[in-house]
């Protein structure tokens, strides 16, 4: 069997896999709760590279970054290992993502993350006062992760991660704790890569704050009753934005200096319909990585669609770097791209 063929039956073999993935997410269509769930922010991709490659992240293994699709990943870091994320996110949005992960020798890797998102501050505007009443308020989201991985044997690894999350919305905020668990199989040592987690199962949360106070009159006009009384206004509860991954990846090595990787992911969350992304990178002498995919293939009004960027990666002494780029086409005027630059 020569090169040639031996690349076209694993390509097929992807292609197929692919499709069963890409039929099983289409098949199901429902109506979707999207925009319900607390903690929405959870849901934005820190890894600049997978976001270029459609976000396909479950099983194309990138240290650090690729804990936040699956936990298991974090099994195969074998150094100290430092991230730092920025998002320019829609509507002048700051998303912001730091994470360090420390291996403990035979036991695996330990991880911690701290992701943050700032709306900058807001003009309070009221029905009597649309101008503004000259105070000014922000929205803020903070998450705190823990995580540990371990690789359980040369091709088998799982991880787990506990997430505390808060959302704050000037004097109100809400906090849950939620959890986080993956497994990342591998075929062979450079072939078929397999992956599934569930990121964010957890507690429901609600809101209070002195925002939610207010005094009333319960008897309007009664002489000698107390105008003022205390009360509090009483929120539901949300549920958080639970996702189900599964997914595929393939790395190609055309020659020493030239690889492809390609992956295909189908997700099922609890806020939304299932759907399918897919993506693709081309690396040159391990230095220059381009790269492109497809987001939420089979969602109905989606609002991602094409990925596309580029990474750079090199060596300082002892310490390799990287630095990578992407965008995403949100497919809504004025917000057009969101670019992700992760160090």
């Amino acid at each position: 069997m020569n090169a040639r063929t031996s690349i076209t039956k694993r390509f097929l073999a992807l292609a197929t896999a692919g499709l069963a993935l890409a039929v099983a997410a289409g098949a199901a269509s429902a109506q979707t709760n999207t925009g319900t769930t607390f903690g929405s922010f959870l849901e934005i991709e820190p890894s600049a590279r997978l976001a270029a490659m459609g976000n396909a992240g479950v099983s194309a293994y990138d240290g650090l970054a690729s804990a936040w699709y699956n936990p298991a990943s974090i099994g195969r870091v074998a150094s100290t290992e430092v991230t730092f994320t920025h998002t320019a996110w829609i509507a002048d949005i700051a998303y912001d993502y730091a994470g360090v992960a420390l291996p403990c020798g035979d036991w695996g890797t330990a991880y911690a993350t701290l992701t943050s998102l700032n709306s900058g501050e807001i003009d309070v505007r009221t029905v009597s006062q649309p101008l503004g009443t000259g105070e000014r308020y922000s929205v803020n989201d903070l998450a705190v992760s823990l995580g540990f991985g371990r690789q359980i044997s040369p091709r088998f690894s799982a991880g787990g991660t506990i997430n505390f999350v808060q959302e704050t919305i000037w004097h109100t905020s809400a906090s849950t704790a939620t959890v986080s668990l993956g497994t990342l199989y591998r075929v062979s040592e450079k072939g078929l890569r397999i992956g599934s987690s569930l990121s964010n199962f957890g507690t429901r949360a609600k809101f209070d704050g002195r925002d939610l106070r207010f005094t009333y009159d319960n008897v309007t006009g009664q002489n000698g009753d107390n105008s003022t009384l205390p009360g509090t206004k009483w929120t539901d509860s949300f549920a958080v934005p639970v996702t189900f991954r599964v997914g595929i990846a393939y790395p190609f090595e055309f020659s020493y200096d030239q690889k492809l990787l390609l992956a295909v992911d189908a997700q099922h969350p609890n806020d939304n319909a299932e759907s399918v992304s897919v993506g693709g990178e081309y690396t040159l002498n391990d230095q220059l990585s381009l790269r492109a995919g497809y987001q939420d293939l089979f969602l109905t009004d989606r609002e991602v669609g094409l990925t596309a960027g580029l990474g750079v990666a090199g060596r300082v002494d002892t310490w390799r770097y990287r630095c990578d780029y992407g965008f995403a086409d949100q497919g809504r005027d004025p917000f057009g791209l969101v670019g992700i630059v992760s160090r």
